[in-house]
């Protein structure tokens, strides 16, 4: 167990990181990240309310369907990630990071409160339910023998609310930060170990901790908030552009606007890039040196990949060498080893659109 936001979470289960790790990718693995804060938000202003705190398209959004979007500053800086969701019951549902929890929510009320006060109709309810991630290309036969829906109809960042082997209130997501198809179920906080323990009679479904959960979500290409992406960092330089709306680029009616479109038209001086290498693993804060051996960027997360046998990592480097194929090399314990500049995800994704 290790210490993490708060809270006290598994770094690993009896398996090992590796096998564990290996099993998502063919099989199944629960993950429990009740530790991350949920938020719904209700009233006629909600998506006023988090666009004028978010980069993404809100207002676009189908009812069930949900999109990653970024809190930004006005700097530009990304204050978290979060996933948004346009629930069927007429409220949004916000995921955010554990590590950001005390900040997004004092963000959240701040605004909701200066709103409030112009006469908006808002109002914010954080929940109290554990949230349990089930990852894997096994999870929708594992799931789908406790759900009367039809999973087969639910696509990636969709979302409904239903009961799940017998516990009603459960909020099913089809997201994840494995790579893998997967879903995330928001359960009632009293029923969460009767849930886990119906998944977990299924032979395919192993417990997986935080070691296998980042090393799945680096072989995806995923950001590590506080790694990869912070408040010193901005969605042009982060690769993160897609995350904004047509109309929002447009309108520049979110925080950090002007420095991101800026940023935007004439190119990030710096860039985050995937890294390939042989040789000792490589490690967040790391030196990565150019062809001469001048720094020209900093590792941000790293590790060994169990999928492909290879070192993998993250990082930001001048743009000047960050395309695909460069050939750099990385600091580690003072002698320089090759690096190759790679495009992510590092493994392909899985994820499930319906027919």
């Amino acid at each position: 167990m290790v210490p993490f936001a708060g809270w006290s979470l598994p770094l690993q289960y009896e398996q090992g990181h590796l096998q564990s790790h290996l099993h998502t990718r063919r099989h199944c693995s629960l993950f429990d990240v009740t530790h991350m804060l949920q938020t719904r938000v209700y009233g006629r202003d909600r998506v006023r309310f988090m666009e004028s705190l978010v980069v993404g398209d809100i207002a676009e959004l189908k009812p069930g369907q949900g999109t990653l979007t970024l809190l930004t500053n006005e700097k530009g800086g990304i204050t978290d990630d979060l996933i948004v969701t346009n629930t069927l019951e007429d409220h949004l549902y916000v995921v955010s990071n554990a590590g950001c929890a005390d900040k997004d929510l004092a963000i959240f009320r701040g605004r909701a409160q200066e709103l409030q006060a112009t006469g908006s109709d808002i109002h914010l309810e954080v929940s109290d339910n554990a949230l349990l991630a089930l990852q894997g290309p096994s999870m929708a036969r594992v799931l789908q023998a406790g759900l009367s829906d039809d999973l087969a109809k639910l696509s990636f960042m969709n979302s409904i609310n239903t009961t799940v082997f017998g516990v009603p209130g459960c909020r099913v997501t089809r997201c994840g930060y494995t790579g893998e198809d997967g879903v995330e179920i928001s359960v009632p906080a009293g029923r969460a170990v009767e849930l886990a323990e119906q998944l977990l009679d299924a032979p395919d479904v192993w417990l997986a901790g935080l070691a296998a959960r980042d090393s799945l979500r680096l072989e995806a290409g995923l950001c590590l908030y506080g790694n990869d992406i912070d408040e010193t960092i901005t969605p042009a330089e982060a690769g993160l552009m897609w995350t904004l709306g047509k109309r929002r680029r447009a309108a520049m009616d979110f925080p950090g606007a002007a420095v991101i479109m800026a940023q935007v038209k004439e190119k990030p001086r710096r860039k985050r890039v995937g890294l390939t290498s042989v040789g000792p693993p490589i490690r967040p804060h790391m030196a990565i040196l150019g062809p001469e051996g001048r720094p020209v960027g900093t590792v941000t997360s790293g590790c060994p990949s169990p999928s492909l046998g290879k070192n993998i990592a993250m990082g930001y480097v001048e743009a000047a060498h960050s395309r695909a194929g460069t050939e750099l090399t990385v600091e580690v314990r003072k002698k320089q080893h090759p690096a190759l500049i790679t495009k992510m995800p590092f493994v392909p994704t899985q994820y499930y659109t319906a027919k």
